[in-house]
């Protein structure tokens, strides 16, 4: 697990080149803000976090990436579960500190136009 990098992965890099692109300009990882979203949009106070569809288990009926690990299944369920619960409590804790908050799933990457639509409206 040491090898499993929390930036600069293929998704977000897609993410970051549709939004710059677009003309969107941001920040990267900001350490002071809960979670350090991926990209930060300071003057729009708007935040984007690029999930892993299996790190942060994205719901199976929506996604056909999540697969169950079969092996040490105690460890991965209370793992993955505890990265699903932090990603709730940061959202919460960055909403309370009124920034707007849009999660961008690995899987929906595979459609860049519709993507960059929705990210578009979430900017606008």
């Amino acid at each position: 697990m040491r090898r499993i990098r929390s930036k600069d992965m293929a998704p977000e890099l897609a993410v970051r080149r549709l939004v710059h692109a677009a003309g969107y300009r941001y920040r990267l990882h900001r350490k002071d803000l809960p979670g350090k979203p991926d990209l930060v949009f300071p003057a729009r106070g708007k935040v984007i976090f690029v999930h892993g569809c299996f790190w942060h288990q994205h719901s199976a009926r929506k996604c056909g990436i999540v697969r169950k690990p079969k092996s040490n299944t105690g460890y991965w369920e209370m793992k993955l579960a505890n990265n699903v619960r932090r990603d709730r409590r940061n959202r919460r804790a960055l909403k309370r500190l009124g920034w707007d908050v849009l999660i961008v799933w690995e899987c929906q990457t595979r459609d860049p136009a519709k993507l960059e639509a929705r990210i578009r409206r979430f900017l606008g």
